[in-house]
């Protein structure tokens, strides 16, 4: 719904139906710009860095375009709504918090997978964030025509041509498309080929289409229009005459302007000359509006050339506005013509907006960049998820500054930066190269997140290892019978390892009732004839012995120990555990019973 303090009785008295806002998301190269692509007809994925979407960026399709698209699926005379807003993304994260009206900014969203490659980390990660924003979706199984002996039928409905495809085909065809439902089921979400879906309140639509050749694509028109009409025309009704509310897609300097940003307008109208509230880097920054663009239909906001400057703009809308200080405007933030209430009023409804956004940050911890408000919160939800927490927390190119507070970590673990889609600037990757400090840089945030905890496993372990070389090991050790090769001086005798690990150098003990003996220390091992430093359980080794006789101290069949130190105990059942062998620890837990029994705490 539209902002609160807009009241009903206003709604009813000017209520129209705006445009759905759809979000498609999905995995590096699933097919999701291309998809946009065909609808609108242009070609933007040609002229994307690397093929790859890096911004955020909104189309408007009007309903015309989607009936002749769509052909026979969609009458224009059945609908009302003027037709859908595209926003598309680059890895989705900066959408996880385009919020409006409580909710996640978009009002449905397209699913892109690849019916190859099936599910990869960003679909899962869109999945969640689907999930949490309470955003209904729709999945597009695309780049169906590559399947092998697949005969396409370009432009076509889906369902006929699916159908009509030979024995093998429908059937390799129907293994890809239910990996994927099966997939969805493991993500706890019910779904099925969009034509056997009989309530989509409870299930997922799935349909299969081609990016490339567009079959398919008027199915999942008439989908994206046959949901938002039925199920969420409330959620489309705005009063068009109240103050305009938005979300900021983007910052960008435009030749003559100066910084604008492009939004997407989810409620109400903009006009020329509106004092406006947005969202900034240091809090909410009050300005005017100079000028309106607006993209032509059908063209893509962040690559359009060609603007139409108009002086007033209805939701839902991608819109272009320039204005003083817009230059202090952050992406993910909202923007909110002040209309006839006081200024006052809607800073704190933006700064109200500006606390949700805010992400919380520890006395200690890694340093964290992202190049949008969205993508900080979902990096942040996705290290706390994780048990990482965070020092510091900003938008922005990483800078000397946030070198300079990661060195101050107290561990190698701290003294990181994690960058989501962000630049280094010149002078941090010098001052980078003089310090500690590690850098993780990505578009993937599963990928950082997966780095991350890589280099903090292997530094966990290497430090374990240490602690390890330098700290007692338990073994239990046992004199084997007509095996004594020296009484004494030392004494000189066959062993078997029941359990550990036998290290040279370590004094022995033999328990005594209750109480540890200790009989001497070991000063040699022998393994089929050559000196080792140590063995383990299993194992038949000569061992010599520093201080007892056999037939006094020892003897024949007795039952030896490796001394623990309490301190070094205490360190191996508390701390270590995990990452010593299960013979080892068995030992261990022994060792520690036998002592307790005559001192309770010890080693405690």
């Amino acid at each position: 719904m539209a902002d609160t303090e807009q009241s009903s009785a206003q709604r009813t008295e000017a209520a129209t139906l705006r445009t759905p806002i759809v979000a498609v998301l999905g995995h590096v190269d699933h097919g999701k710009t291309t998809l946009l692509d065909t609808i609108r007809g242009s070609a933007v994925s040609e002229a994307e860095a690397g093929a790859i979407t890096q911004h955020i960026g909104a189309t408007a399709v009007p309903l015309e375009t989607v009936a002749e698209i769509a052909g026979t699926l969609v009458d224009p005379a059945d609908f009302d709504l003027p037709g859908l807003l595209f926003i598309d993304t680059p890895g989705h994260h900066s959408f996880a918090t385009l919020r409006a009206r409580g909710g996640a900014l978009a009002d449905i969203a397209i699913l892109v997978v690849d019916v190859n490659d099936g599910f990869q980390p960003q679909t899962i990660e869109a999945l969640e964030i689907l999930e949490r924003t309470g955003t209904p979706f729709v999945i597009a199984a695309n780049k169906i025509d590559t399947v092998p002996g697949w005969r396409s039928d370009a432009g076509a409905a889906i369902q006929p041509g699916y159908e009509a495809q030979s024995p093998r085909t429908r059937k390799q065809t129907d293994e890809r498309v239910y990996e994927l439902i099966g997939r969805l089921s493991d993500e706890g979400f019910s779904a099925d080929l969009y034509w056997r879906v009989q309530n989509f309140t409870r299930n997922v639509g799935v349909v299969p289409l081609s990016a490339v050749t567009s079959e398919g694509v008027p199915d999942l028109l008439a989908v994206l229009m046959g949901l938002s009409q039925r199920y969420m025309r409330a959620e489309m009704e705005i009063d068009t005459t109240g103050a305009g509310a938005g979300t900021i897609l983007e910052i960008k300097d435009e030749r003559g302007f100066g910084a604008t940003v492009d939004a997407v307008l989810y409620d109400g109208r903009i006009a020329t000359d509106d004092a406006i509230v947005v969202g900034g880097i240091d809090g909410p920054v009050v300005t005017s509006v100079r000028a309106l663009l607006r993209p032509r239909p059908n063209a893509e906001i962040r690559v359009e050339k060609r603007f139409d400057r108009v002086e007033v703009v209805e939701a839902a809308a991608g819109v272009k506005i320039a204005g003083p200080e817009l230059d202090a405007a952050v992406a993910g933030a909202p923007v909110r013509v002040v209309g006839d209430r006081e200024v006052g009023e809607v800073i704190e409804l933006v700064e109200a907006e500006l606390a949700e956004l805010a992400v919380t940050t520890q006395e200690h911890g890694v340093v964290v960049k992202a190049d949008t408000l969205g993508s900080l919160e979902a990096m942040m939800a996705a290290l706390e998820e994780a048990g990482v927490a965070a020092v510091r927390a900003e938008v922005g190119a990483i800078a000397p500054r946030d070198v300079t507070v990661a060195s101050t970590g107290k561990t190698e673990q701290e003294q990181v930066i994690v960058g989501f889609n962000v630049p280094v600037l010149p002078s941090a990757a010098e001052l980078l190269e003089t310090t500690d400090v590690r850098l993780f840089r990505s578009d993937v945030i599963y990928t950082l997140i997966e780095e991350y905890t890589a280099y903090t496993q292997e530094i966990t372990a290497s430090q374990q290892a240490t602690v390890l070389d330098k700290i007692v090991r338990p073994c239990r050790f046992r004199i084997l019978d007509d095996h004594v090769f020296r009484q004494s001086n030392p004494a000189v005798v066959g062993v078997e390892v029941l359990a550990g690990t036998l290290t040279n150098n370590r004094a022995v003990v033999r328990f005594d009732a209750a109480s540890p003996e200790r009989v001497g220390t070991l000063s040699g091992i022998q393994h089929q004839g050559e000196d080792v430093e140590s063995v383990r359980a299993g194992a038949e080794v000569s061992v010599a012995i520093d201080g007892p006789t056999v037939g006094r101290q020892i003897d024949e069949g007795d039952e030896l120990w490796v001394e623990l130190p309490e301190a070094h105990a205490k360190v191996l059942e508390l701390e270590l555990a995990d990452d010593i062998p299960g013979d080892e620890l068995e030992a261990l837990l022994q060792y520690v019973q036998r002592q307790r029994k005559r001192e309770p705490f010890w080693a405690r």
